[in-house]
């Protein structure tokens, strides 16, 4: 199934400015903008593998939303990451689909270009742990339902204080 909010990669100048708002800084090697708001503003942006100043940014998929990043803020604050790292020892199939997840990660970076210093990394703790909500989110929105089970479930979590399918902008 496609991702609901996936717009494709156009990234216009009126995007450009919306991520700075968004992220109090100038944004960092945007490629594309993976899923937007309902109101069509950026929520998610692809990101290149390698930034303008050389390094290596593994972050394909970086969630901007303000609401959005404050609501998984939250999740995290309350310890899931450990919870899920454990869960992901204690159920097969939920690490079998997490390594999915990873795989295509690294699939969607590698389509922007190959940098060797990340090759195998995704991000996020994928596929071993859990590190960070926020990517899990960024890729679920980005991918779409049934590619990231712990994405998917953190957005569920979520849905009470902030929702993909209203603007909170």
């Amino acid at each position: 199934m496609p991702a609901p909010y996936a717009t494709g990669p156009t990234v216009v100048d009126r995007d450009l400015e919306t991520l700075r708002e968004q992220l109090g800084r100038v944004p960092r090697g945007v490629v594309g903008i993976a899923a937007r708001c309902v109101c069509g503003r950026p929520l998610v942006v692809t990101t290149a593998p390698r930034l303008d100043d050389g390094s290596p940014f593994p972050t394909t998929f970086y969630l901007t939303c303000p609401p959005a990043v404050q609501a998984v803020s939250t999740l995290e604050a309350g310890g899931l990451m450990k919870e899920w790292t454990a869960r992901l020892a204690q159920e097969p199939e939920l690490a079998a689909a997490y390594r999915r997840a990873h795989e295509h990660y690294l699939a969607q970076r590698e389509a922007l270009g190959r940098v060797e210093e990340i090759d195998g990394i995704s991000a996020g703790g994928m596929p071993t742990r859990v590190k960070c909500l926020h990517v899990l989110v960024g890729h679920s929105l980005a991918a779409g339902p049934g590619v990231n089970p712990l994405g998917d479930e953190a957005l569920a979590l979520v849905r009470p204080t902030w929702r993909p399918d209203r603007c909170s902008c």
